[in-house]
């Protein structure tokens, strides 16, 4: 009976430290939705945030922020959103103008919204710049004579939006552009990138963030005039059952160690 009742007593003390062990290795998790431009800076990031805290596991999403805000809508599993736009945030924003937020949609914790960062619209070209296109200017130019394969962002990706103000700035038609063979088209800003560094289009508009991971020339940048701001608005939504580790994180973006990591490609740190 006493050895029975010793392998017992054994048995429940090594159940209870394993499950105990498990207990301890459990992570935290925080999804974050944020702009497919933000790939490589999030990335070091998330990796610096989560070695200093390995109670913390972060698991990124990166795509256009019209996807991104599709898939929030479509109840997708997200504790913070990083635009590349203020319109997305906006159409997640109870808050917002009744003209962007249509559908009145409730995603955001209310308090937890600020803007982050600041993006350049850059005109990039392949190696050797092969149809010569120097700035914004030349490029009104090529296009206008029908000599030049622009890539641009689909009108649902905010770069393609940035894009097609420009067009207006010009007095260029993005209609006529495309029935003249003139435009090709990403699904968010990464694909535009590839397009350019693969040379498979004369020249293409990004932000300068992506031309400088890419290691692609910039000839030129957009000034506030021609497309107004690039600014990254970000969130927690109300949805999210880890407030608190979101907002530590959040800090941690806001931080100098965070902002020289995201200043070191071309973004501008505003919070």
């Amino acid at each position: 009976m006493k050895k029975f009742l010793s392998l017992f007593l054994l048995t429940t003390m090594l159940f209870c430290f394993f499950a105990g062990c498990t207990k301890e290795e459990e992570k935290t998790e925080i999804i974050v939705f944020a702009a497919a431009s933000m790939t490589e800076t999030l990335t070091e990031l998330g990796s610096r945030y989560m070695a200093d805290h390995p109670e913390i596991s972060i698991v990124f999403n990166f795509d256009s922020s019209g996807t991104l805000k599709t898939q929030i809508q479509s109840g997708a599993a997200c504790d913070i959103f990083i635009s590349a736009g203020q319109k997305q945030m906006n159409q997640l924003d109870i808050t917002a103008n009744r003209d962007v937020n249509t559908e009145e949609l409730d995603f955001i914790l209310t308090g937890s919204r600020f803007d982050i960062l600041e993006n350049k619209v850059a005109l990039a070209v392949p190696e050797g710049n092969p149809a010569g296109i120097e700035s914004y200017d030349d490029l009104y130019q090529a296009l206008s004579a029908g000599r030049v394969l622009l890539a641009m962002g689909n009108s649902d990706v905010p770069v393609g939006q940035y894009t097609q103000k420009i067009f207006a700035y010009y007095g260029l038609s993005e209609e006529a552009l495309a029935e003249k063979g003139c435009l090709t088209y990403g699904s968010n800003v990464k694909e535009v990138t590839t397009q350019v560094k693969e040379a498979a289009v004369s020249c293409g508009i990004l932000y300068s963030t992506d031309a400088f991971s890419a290691g692609i020339t910039v000839v030129d940048t957009a000034t506030a005039e021609m497309c107004g701001q690039v600014i990254y608005p970000a969130a927690i939504l109300n949805t999210t059952q880890q407030r608190d580790a979101a907002e530590e994180f959040l800090d941690f973006l806001k931080s100098d160690p965070a902002d020289a990591v995201f200043s070191a490609v071309g973004f501008t740190p505003i919070a």
